[in-house]
């Protein structure tokens, strides 16, 4: 079947129409919308969600952005509702219903009833002047003139509004309860996000080998450390155990390069190290590593503190904990 019209003109039309309507929305971010952000905060309770057919869905994804963000909230469907999820609902929560005409029969039996828990209700809803509305406390108003499609029919653009206003709502939260980096790595520890935000050099570096010569060991005593320990670079003592240096394999190839045969039986550690090499403290976190693997196009740094080696850090370690 051929499209009347040009596939990439339809996308356009759409993401341009929904655009609009997304400008337009922040033209209604008023002081109803701060008495809501004012509710929830003082509140003390959860932020419950609820909605019917694509509503609900937004809804969800709302609880999952709140949550995210350091604001309890859970999801009750509305058809679920009056089946027993209303026991959810606990004294000081708020309770957000999502709804774009406000005038659904399912909305017209949920209202009633989230009346008699004596909860603050927050309507989010195209229609100001719909049943919800006109029962609701509070009122987020999601207007939404037409949709994307051509029929007006498919839910799209009062979808995205009610997503953007649920993702002002959070960030507002967020920023009047402030929520940290800290606090999202908290609530983020499974993903390479939280990592990023939480995972240190310390928790990575113990489960490496260290390799360690001192500053006079010969060049065959480097090369089998750097080949037993498998890192490809070893640290390097002084003769008082404080880091004087590391050998990398880039340096043992550089070094042959550059000496004859008889010269280097002669050689010791101290002739062929860094003496200065990058170096990350074990509290640092594991990004700050990456980044100046990155920036110096290198696979580990060496792990110090007070001029002790503690271990290293690996490329292939970061890739492990899916922070590349």
């Amino acid at each position: 079947m051929k499209l009347i019209k040009n596939i990439q003109s339809i996308a356009k039309n759409v993401i341009l129409h929904e655009a609009i309507a997304l400008q337009n929305l922040v033209e209604r971010i008023d002081d109803e919308f701060e008495k809501c952000v004012y509710a929830i905060l003082n509140s003390g309770g959860r932020v419950v969600v609820s909605g019917i057919g694509k509503s609900a869905i937004v809804g969800q994804k709302i609880v999952a952005t709140l949550n995210s963000t350091g604001t309890p909230a859970l999801f009750m469907h509305a058809a679920d509702a009056i089946h027993g999820d209303l026991g959810m609902i606990q004294d000081n929560d708020v309770v957000m219903v999502l709804s774009k005409s406000g005038d659904t029969p399912e909305i017209k039996v949920l209202v009633p009833l989230l009346k008699r828990t004596g909860v603050p209700i927050i309507a989010m809803v195209s229609n100001t002047e719909s049943y919800l509305a006109q029962h609701a406390q509070f009122i987020l108003n999601a207007y939404a003139p037409t949709e994307a499609d051509s029929h007006n029919l498919a839910p799209t653009t009062s979808t995205t509004l009610s997503m953007a206003l649920g993702d002002a709502l959070a960030i507002c939260l967020l920023e009047a309860r402030g929520f940290t980096r800290q606090d999202f790595a908290k609530y983020h520890p499974g993903g390479a996000l939280g990592k990023r935000l939480y995972l240190k050099v310390c928790d990575i570096y113990p489960n490496n080998t260290l390799p360690i010569v001192d500053e006079n060991a010969t060049l065959k005593q480097v090369i089998m450390e750097i080949t037993s320990k498998r890192l490809g670079v070893t640290a390097v003592n002084n003769a008082d155990g404080k880091m004087a240096g590391i050998i990398t394999d880039g340096d043992l190839r550089r070094m042959l390069n550059q000496h004859s045969g008889e010269e280097l039986l002669h050689l010791k550690a101290c002739d062929i190290m860094t003496s200065s090499p990058i170096c990350v403290d074990p509290e640092d976190f594991a990004v700050k590593a990456l980044e100046i693997m990155q920036s110096k196009s290198i696979t580990h740094v060496v792990v110090v503190e007070e001029n002790i080696v503690k271990g290293f850090v690996h490329l292939h370690d970061l890739l492990r904990e899916g922070l590349v």
